[in-house]
């Protein structure tokens, strides 16, 4: 067991590649024992605090559902009902909160930098669950953690990521993390939805869909954000998929015999993904959302301590 280097949890490269390895470890116990209906920690003396400023199904509802398997006491942090709806200020919040004894805090926001912020006013833990356009770490170390159990090696492993990479913050820390692990990673979309930043970053590039899947281990779509899709950055959703999106036909006959398919959700059918593939037997989406409770149970539990049962 190791001890991390620091107790929040801001981004991927918080953690170093032993840190990652030993959580990833820890998660295949955890999950083992989570299938058969099993406790082997205990945080019964932790209160944790879900702070979701944003609309989110997956990550809320798998932080609460990791904080309960740790018997820790959970808070649901809602907007509509809370002083923020009084115009309370986010250091007001805090300040409250941590008056109530809050030992950790998993913060949704859509100001880059507010898991930082929240630093400033509170000594509990900090994880970030997705702050703006910068980084949503916990889903990265989720979506590694679902390619180790495919393929127990980063090392060569063919990574290729298709999408919307202008709004997204999933793949901004994918690919640090990926880079760290070992994994090589190609990224495909229009040249409108693929910052500059991005494809200088040491990966290669291609708007070819064709290319990306040919000989790839991992095919992973992104979801087009319709919610944010305000700039005209594509012409619609149709041309995308004709042009983008991940189809049966290309996926088994390009792909590596062994490829899986992901994506982190939720999905926009007939937009990123075509068809049925992703009820097919090599889609991994399902295990990403069971993953999402396991991986996040072995980072609370690193960066709270806790006892074994």
């Amino acid at each position: 067991m190791f001890a991390m280097r620091a107790k929040d949890l801001y981004d991927v490269n918080d953690l170093c590649h032993e840190e990652v390895m030993e959580i990833f470890e820890e998660s295949k116990e955890i999950k083992k024992a989570y299938l058969r209906g099993e406790k082997i920690f205990s945080l019964s003396d932790k209160t944790g605090c879900n702070l979701f400023v944003e609309p989110s199904t997956r990550t809320k509802n798998s932080f609460e559902l990791a904080e309960k398997y740790l018997s820790m006491n959970v808070l649901n942090f809602n907007t509509s009902s809370s002083a923020f709806s009084k115009k309370e200020t986010l250091k007001d919040t805090i300040l409250t909160m941590k008056s109530m004894k809050i030992d950790l805090f998993v913060v949704r926001h859509k100001e880059p930098g507010t898991p930082v912020f929240i630093r400033k006013y509170s000594d509990a833990s900090i994880i970030n669950a997705g702050d703006g356009l910068h980084a949503h770490p916990t889903q990265a170390i989720l979506d590694a953690f679902t390619m180790y159990e495919n393929f127990n090696s980063f090392k060569g492993l063919k990574v290729s990521i298709i999408g919307d990479f202008y709004h997204s913050r999933v793949v901004r820390s994918n690919i640090k993390l990926l880079n760290m692990l070992g994994a090589d990673v190609t990224i495909c979309s229009p040249t409108t939805l693929s910052p500059r930043e991005i494809r200088t970053l040491p990966i290669k590039y291609t708007y070819d869909l064709k290319e990306a899947i040919k000989n790839a281990d991992v095919v992973m779509g992104l979801r087009m954000q319709l919610e944010r899709q305000s700039q005209g950055l594509f012409p619609s959703l149709k041309e995308y998929n004709k042009y983008f999106g991940i189809k049966e036909e290309l996926f088994e006959t390009l792909a590596n015999k062994n490829a899986i398919l992901m994506h982190p959700g939720p999905i926009n059918r007939g937009v990123e993904l075509s068809g049925d593939i992703a009820d097919k037997p090599y889609s991994k989406i399902l295990d990403q959302v069971q993953n999402g409770v396991i991986t996040r149970i072995a980072l609370i539990k690193h960066l709270l301590g806790g006892d074994s049962l």
